[in-house]
């Protein structure tokens, strides 16, 4: 390539930047004079108006929930009152649970722990709080059996935790026991069966509840 030939295109590589630089200024000139012109007044304001609309409008409510939207109800935590079943590390005897629960220094079978309990703790034809309830013994449970009430939940209707009620060494927790007898005295219940979820069937005698601490006997 000659010298000659390289001077003519780079005055021809000059001239069209210079012609571009030209063009764009021009092309400016016309658009500000067209945007100070009257013609251009309503495009001017119809792109203003766009303008504010678009800046009150955050990118991201068109994506954020509504406040006022209800959330989901929390999951209900499952009520402690219902009754369940414990399985301790061996195999636990009522009279054992009883002991343990209530304090009381009863021995012996379930069936005498009413009469042991004479002038040495308080006793109850009714049922009260933390004091144990007494079975007499009957077909199904020969020895006699005791509970502690842990809950009166009505006249008719209360509480307990108790071990060994199905033989399995296991402890019951919120069984429920209902008053059958007629004068509402405490004296014949019916205890909630664990398998079936309802009432057993069974009426067992009652001797009454007995209570810590040395009082008067208030049953016979």
């Amino acid at each position: 390539m000659t010298r000659s030939f390289r001077a003519i295109r780079s005055l021809s590589t000059r001239f069209t930047l210079l012609s571009a630089i030209a063009f764009g200024s021009l092309a400016f000139s016309s658009l500000t004079a067209f945007a100070d012109n009257d013609v251009a007044t309503p495009l001017r304001q119809a792109v203003t108006a766009l303008d504010d609309i678009a800046g009150n409008i955050a990118p991201s409510d068109s994506f954020a929930p509504s406040s006022d939207a209800a959330s989901p109800p929390a999951p209900q935590a499952e009520s402690s009152d219902e009754p369940s079943i414990e399985t301790p590390l061996h195999h636990l005897y009522c009279v054992e649970y009883a002991r343990l629960r209530s304090g009381l220094e009863i021995f012996g079978d379930a069936k005498y722990w009413w009469q042991r309990a004479e002038n040495i703790y308080s006793r109850f034809t009714q049922p009260v709080s933390d004091a144990v309830m007494v079975f007499a013994g009957s077909a199904r449970i020969a020895r006699g059996h005791v509970a502690v009430v842990t809950r009166i939940v009505s006249p008719r209707e209360i509480r307990v935790d108790q071990a060994n009620w199905q033989n399995r060494g296991e402890i019951d927790h919120n069984t429920p026991v209902l008053d059958v007898s007629a004068q509402n005295d405490w004296s014949r219940v019916r205890v909630w069966d664990m398998g079936s979820n309802r009432f057993g069937s069974r009426i067992y005698a009652i001797k009454g509840f007995i209570g810590r601490g040395v009082a008067p006997s208030l049953g016979t």
